[in-house]
């Protein structure tokens, strides 16, 4: 596929990631950081983004099967996770996030789980949609 079209379908990409809500504003910063020097940051960031949240996931699954469930440790665990998205932009994911919150507040296993399960769906969806967006920049911009 020929640079051209590569980088219209970046652009698509893009946009159908805001225009499906599962990027907000913060994500543009991010691209707008990036310069000659860097030009790669916003993709980096999502990189650092899904290493890291790997280690917050797993607490939260643990916290989810401790019996009783801590909902003050899971909430915990799940501000951490939403301020990590939150720095990328992930605007679906942050969103499963604060209902999930407003389950711990409530005491509510069944609302933490089935959320729980929810922002790993959200979260999935959104890697493949950025791996797929990103790669399309890479060959859109390579020599």
């Amino acid at each position: 596929m020929d640079k051209t079209k590569l980088r219209q379908r970046a652009v698509f990409t893009r946009n159908s990631l805001f225009d499906e809500g599962f990027l907000d504003e913060q994500f543009i910063q991010l691209e707008e950081l990036q310069d000659d020097v860097n030009p790669n940051f916003a993709e980096e960031i999502v990189t650092l983004f899904y290493s890291d949240s790997v280690r917050l996931i797993y607490n939260i699954e643990r916290a989810l099967m401790s019996n009783p469930p801590n909902f003050t440790k899971l909430d915990g665990y799940m501000l951490q996770f939403k301020g990590s998205c939150s720095s990328i932009g992930a605007k679906k994911v942050k969103n499963e996030c604060t209902r999930f919150s407003e389950y711990c507040a409530a005491e509510n296993f069944e609302g933490c789980f089935r959320t729980f399960q929810q922002i790993n769906v959200e979260y999935t969806t959104l890697k493949k949609k950025l791996e797929t967006y990103f790669q399309l920049v890479r060959g859109s911009c390579s020599n």
